[in-house]
């Protein structure tokens, strides 16, 4: 069975999502596939522009002349952010998702900025040969102990090719991922296919199927949250141990690997600050964890 693995890049606490009709819309609105850019291409195109972004010049890259970029979801001019203090590009640490269906190319990244590292999510659209918008979600934020281990080469099951008896169908992995962010509104782990070896990686740190307890911003070895961390996916979310977070909109599922059968999106935690205590289920000697930061 191929393993099911969620890896997140954060801004504060995590990323973005929208409503289930707003994402099917997207969805549903892909335009079919064209000969002129197939995944090589775009996978190309993606590094010709990481390249560009740490020379400091986007000159060259062929960029639409109604380009849309942002960063951080904020609508910049091309050449600030990232493109100013980018100083390594990826080297070991990097998953595509190209999508020719959708003409889109996603890459999660560990690079460098100033000469410190940053974890990157970025995105770009390609129609008629140009670049018609540009995304980058940059976490700037410093790693945490434990998490660097996990941001020098990625689990081989993301940058796999998987054999087409084995794969499902862009429907099927829109479902599938989209069930992810159900099973954390909902705190149910019986919402989402969860493989028996899941893993859930955060900006690094693994935090679900550990064989030994992880500290985490929640608390440290020893924390009721590090026991969480040993239990696979399904049960750590039949825990209730996340259901602080609101609500994830706008949930984006909007690249579609399919010969990798990756599903990239940019959703939004929503955490509303309310919850001030969480009643956790299912963990021995656990009953509540109280909760000290406000909304996210």
């Amino acid at each position: 069975m191929r393993r099911i693995l969620f890896a997140t890049v954060g801004l504060a606490a995590l990323l973005l999502i929208a409503t289930v009709c707003d994402s099917r819309a997207a969805y549903a609105a892909a335009p079919q596939a064209s000969s002129e850019c197939d995944s090589p291409c775009l996978t190309n195109l993606m590094d010709q522009y990481v390249a560009a972004l740490v020379k400091h010049d986007p000159t060259g890259l062929p960029l639409a002349s109604n380009l849309k970029f942002t960063e951080n979801t904020a609508t910049i001019a091309i050449g600030d952010g990232l493109w100013v203090g980018a100083s390594e590009a990826p080297t070991t640490f990097k998953i595509y998702a190209a999508d020719p269906v959708s003409h889109q190319i996603a890459l999660l990244a560990m690079m460098k900025e100033f000469d410190k590292p940053v974890f990157v999510a970025f995105r770009l659209k390609v129609e008629n040969g140009k670049i018609t918008e540009a995304e980058h979600i940059v976490d700037r934020g410093e790693i945490r102990p434990g998490a660097a281990k996990n941001l020098v080469t990625p689990r081989p099951g993301l940058v796999q090719t998987v054999t087409e008896s084995e794969r499902v169908s862009r429907d099927e992995m829109f479902r599938i991922a989209n069930s992810y962010f159900d099973s954390i509104e909902q705190s149910n782990g019986d919402v989402a296919p969860y493989a028996d070896d899941c893993e859930r990686h955060e900006n690094g740190m693994q935090t679900t199927t550990n064989k030994a307890p992880q500290s985490s911003p929640m608390g440290g070895a020893d924390s009721p949250m590090a026991k969480i961390s040993m239990l696979g996916c399904a049960a750590s979310m039949n825990t209730h141990g996340l259901m602080y977070i609101t609500k994830i909109w706008p949930r984006r599922i909007i690249v579609f690997d399919e010969e990798q059968q990756l599903v990239f999106s940019f959703p939004m935690f929503v955490h509303r600050g309310n919850v001030r205590h969480i009643k956790i289920s299912n963990v021995p000697g656990v009953d509540e964890i109280p909760l000290n930061f406000g909304p996210i």
